[in-house]
Order: structure tokens, then C-alpha cells, then sequence
């Protein structure tokens, strides 16, 4: 059992925003969804943004942020992204009111405190402007977040070393991308240091990791060169392969479900019987 809740409300090229809650506080990563949507999701799991400790931005990319505009005019929760990102974010949403942004800086390599919650920021490898994961901490566990980097640092493996939850770009299969219907510059920079993660580099950087995660949301999967399935396999086959005393529970995000993990379901039996 993990003590975080963890929920992606929706994962891919079209919009992408994550709950994870836990006694610490409750925290929404990226806002790429519409704002009606992520209450409407949040809504469906019990919650309420208004409630929300923070809503944390991983880079300034309008599948991470746009919901971001309207949120910010309806609740005042904090919101958290690197210096490049907020300069980022005013070019996507150029209409964004800053001015009703309770806006904080978080850089990347950097850790602070939110009551109990430990929250810290980590360089990632994209072409945005200073893209960054997460790891939260709470009294020794730990629960990461990355996605949209095209390559995965030894320092990287370091955040992510320990954490039981995590949530992992598997964005697309070589062939598939190779031989779809996107155009070679896009292929390129979707293969590149600062693109996203194939699932089957995805699977070598679990692999690397000295105490693998108990639980896994393959996340970002694209929607022209990849399928649930496909991604499922890759990675599970390759811990299996080289890992295979370990046990992983495995989540397959969507674009348009909210997948959650096991918890979720305890919390909402737990309290329907009280």
C-alpha cells in the first residue's frame, strides 16, 4: 500500500493534469486540461480545487497549462514553475493575467516545504524554456512525476531513486513513429535529447533504478504512435526481463479517463461504510 493518492485526470499530446493527495496535502501537477475539467474530474474523486495545497507546472507548453488562464481567475491556490517556465507561460497564454497568479518561483534543483508535504523541483531534458519533475516527499515516502524529456540524466535517477509512485513518460514506440504519418522534422525532435521518451527507454530507466517504484502510471502516451497495449508490454516485459523478483503495479493513463491507483478505491470504500 502506498500513502499517496494518486489520479491522472488526463495524460497525452492533448492535455495533461495529475492529483496526488496524501495527509500532507493535496496537490494538482500541470494544468493542460480545460479548468472545467479539472473540477469536473476532481469533482468525480471527492475534491475540490479551491482545496488544493498547490498546482505545480512542469514547463510552459499549452498541453500542460491550458486550463491554466481560467484557473487562475476562479481560485487563488499557489501555483509553482521555474523562472523559464512563467516567462513561458506568458507566450503561450499571452491573455494570462499574471497579476492574479499567486505566483511562486520554484528553480529547478531546488526543495521546499509545504506544511509536511517536501516538494522538489528537477531539471528535465525538452525544448521548452526550463522544463522540470517533481518528487514529493512525506515522512520517507515518495512520489515523482516526469514526463516531456527526451533524455534521462544520472542525476535525474537520483530524484527518482525511492519513489513508490511514479508517474513515467512512455510516450511512443520507434517504429510506429517512423513509419506514421508524421513529418521527418517532427519525428526529429520527438527522437531527440529534448523530445520524449520511447517505452522502451522508459523501461531501461525502471530498470536502472536500485529499488523500483511499487507503483507505475505509464503517462503520455501518444495517440498516433503508441497504443496502451503496446507500451504496457515494453515496459513490463523489460522489468520482468532484467528485474523479475519485483512486483510493479502498472496504470496505462488516458486522455480522456481518470485513472487512479488503488487508494483511491480504499479511501472511497473506507468512507462509504463509515
Amino acid at each position: 500500500m502506498s500513502c499517496f493518492q494518486v489520479a491522472v485526470l488526463a495524460s497525452g499530446s492533448k492535455g495533461n493534469a495529475t492529483v496526488m493527495r496524501c495527509e500532507a496535502g493535496m496537490v494538482l501537477v500541470d494544468a493542460g486540461i480545460s479548468c472545467r475539467r479539472i473540477s469536473q474530474g476532481m469533482e468525480r474523486l471527492g475534491l475540490r480545487p479551491e482545496n488544493l495545497t498547490a498546482v505545480f507546472i512542469t514547463h510552459e507548453h499549452i498541453d500542460h497549462v491550458k486550463g491554466l488562464e481560467t484557473f487562475v481567475k476562479k481560485f487563488s491556490v499557489p501555483i509553482y514553475a521555474s523562472a523559464g517556465t512563467w516567462r513561458g507561460i506568458k507566450q503561450t497564454l499571452p491573455r494570462i493575467d499574471l497579476q492574479l497568479c499567486n505566483r511562486q518561483i520554484l528553480a529547478p534543483q531546488t526543495e521546499i516545504t509545504l506544511g509536511g508535504l517536501q516538494v522538489r523541483s528537477f531539471a528535465t531534458s525538452h525544448d521548452a524554456l526550463e522544463p522540470t519533475g517533481y518528487t514529493f516527499r512525506w515522512k520517507g515516502h515518495a512520489f515523482s512525476y516526469i514526463t516531456d524529456t527526451g533524455y534521462v540524466s544520472d542525476l535525474v535517477k537520483r530524484e527518482l531513486e525511492g519513489a513508490e509512485v511514479l508517474v513515467l513518460e512512455s510516450n511512443h514506440d520507434p517504429i510506429l513513429l517512423k513509419n506514421g504519418s508524421y513529418p521527418p522534422p517532427l519525428q526529429k525532435r520527438i527522437l531527440g535529447t529534448k523530445g520524449h521518451l520511447a517505452n522502451e527507454t522508459a523501461g531501461h530507466l525502471l530498470t536502472s533504478l536500485q529499488n523500483l517504484p511499487r507503483q507505475v502510471f505509464l503517462a503520455h502516451l501518444s495517440q498516433e504512435n503508441n497504443t496502451p497495449d503496446l507500451a504496457l508490454s515494453t515496459v513490463r516485459g523489460m522489468v520482468q526481463q532484467q528485474r523479475p523478483n519485483t512486483k510493479i503495479q502498472f496504470y496505462v493513463t488516458s486522455q480522456e479517463e481518470v485513472v487512479k491507483n488503488k487508494e483511491w478505491e480504499d479511501y472511497y470504500e473506507q468512507n462509504i461504510f463509515e
